[in-house]
């Protein structure tokens, strides 16, 4: 990538890595902390190992936004998304176990290839996404602490 855009952001979990793992492979418990307006479909079968592929769409009215994603890299504790469209990157989730909880780790690094779209973006976007990006993770910890139980 050229000149990539990167937002990095990390939250302590009360649960194993395990769990944590377990609420960013399942399609149904993604789902529970996933923004609202974004759908991750399979391709196919629901896998999450290496190649595996899924469409992220974003459902706004008037448009509906997809981005084409395969599983570019992964082992116990870590996935990453490559993902092509109107963005390009990857978005890096890692479980670090710390003691009786979980160190997660998300990078989302991207670019965007149409430069009136990343105008857009840049102008109207940006805060709200690494805010959406931080409450996702709240999300997400809430169903780990939920299910670890």
């Amino acid at each position: 990538m050229a000149h990539p855009q990167v937002f990095e952001q990390s939250i302590e979990i009360n649960a194993s890595a395990t769990v944590v793992e377990q609420c960013i492979t399942d399609n149904a418990l993604m789902h529970r902390w996933l923004n609202p307006v974004l759908r991750c479909e399979p391709v196919g079968e629901w896998r999450t190992d290496l190649g595996s592929k899924c469409r992220f769409i974003i459902q706004i009215p008037v448009l509906r936004l997809g981005l084409n994603c395969t599983i570019v890299e992964r082992k116990p504790g870590l996935i990453v998304w490559g993902f092509e469209g109107y963005f390009k990157g990857r978005d890096r989730w890692e479980c670090q176990p710390v003691s009786q909880k979980t160190l997660l780790l998300n990078r989302f690094e991207f670019e965007i290839p149409n430069p009136l779209v990343r105008f857009g973006f840049n102008t109207f976007a940006t805060t709200w996404t690494q805010k959406d990006m931080q409450a996702q993770l709240q999300r997400l910890k809430r169903v780990a602490e939920e299910i670890k139980n």
